[in-house]
């Protein structure tokens, strides 16, 4: 055997064991990436579960968090993929953090509306149906996701609000409490009995069944107008009767001050001729 079998033969072998370790290699990058995925999945589908299951977990939160750690355990599978083929992860991990901070600015209003959504979900400052006012509008909640929430006005108009205006400012949920107080004024003349008629609107309103009886009825003389004086009037019901009372009241009062001769003033001016 000359010099050249030789040479053959180890370019022979090495060759073969290049193949082997790139052989090796794929098959372990393969097998990674395969559990990667099985485990990833599982994940994803047990924080679903766990969250379908727990009462105090909105289910798109729980959708968002397992989203969340399925994208993340694949990254990190997909690093170590890489590194099998000894590319250099470091540098991978370098850009990507670079692409994420350029991507998270370009998107700045959208990832706000998108923190504030999730904390929206998690907080629950109000919940489908529920009456709120928040972000310069008010209406009925038909639907809240991570980035928008979805309200219905009083006349049935479809307003969608960021997110991101709402975490940041009042939110004003009228239904959030079983029972509500409701508020009026009465004004009469200044001629007019000021106990009967305070008597006659604490009969109106006691006669209506959706008034809660306690806390009782309360009426007090609040202001000596320029034209009349002032009676206000609390009550208390529940809160989905909150209108149906105060409408009601409104007329109910007005007619019992006419069957008793009490007036409701209008502003009027009064012409006083002195006498040098």
């Amino acid at each position: 055997m000359n010099v050249d079998d030789y040479l053959d033969a180890d370019a022979m072998t090495a060759l073969m064991s290049s193949l082997i370790d790139v052989g090796t290699s794929v098959a372990l990058a393969g097998l990674t990436l395969i559990a990667g995925l099985i485990f990833s999945g599982f994940v994803r589908k047990t924080i679903r579960r766990l969250a379908m299951a727990n009462e105090n977990v909105d289910d798109t939160l729980g959708n968002f968090f397992a989203s969340l750690a399925y994208y993340a355990i694949m990254a990190m599978v997909l690093i170590a993929v890489l590194d099998r083929f000894d590319v250099e992860t470091a540098s991978l991990v370098a850009m990507l953090g670079v692409a994420g901070l350029a991507i998270g600015l370009a998107l700045q209003g959208t990832l706000s509306n998108l923190a504030a959504g999730v904390m929206i979900i998690l907080f629950r400052p109000y919940k489908l149906g529920e009456f709120v006012e928040t972000g310069g509008q008010s209406g009925s909640v038909k639907d809240i996701n991570l980035f928008t929430t979805e309200l219905a006005t009083g006349d049935n108009k479809k307003v969608i609000v960021p997110n991101g205006s709402i975490w940041g400012n009042i939110i004003t949920n009228y239904s959030a409490h079983e029972s509500r107080r409701i508020d009026f004024v009465f004004s009469i003349d200044y001629s007019d009995d000021i106990s009967t008629a305070m008597g006659v609107i604490e009969d109106v309103l006691n006669s209506d069944k959706r008034v809660h009886k306690d806390p009782a009825v309360f009426t007090a003389v609040t202001a000596h107008g320029g034209s009349s004086v002032d009676i206000v009037t609390r009550v208390w019901g529940d809160s989905g009767d909150y209108w149906g009372i105060y409408f009601d009241a409104m007329k109910n009062v007005k007619e019992a001050f006419d069957a008793k001769g009490i007036s409701i003033p209008y502003p009027h001016q009064v012409n006083i001729n002195r006498k040098a």
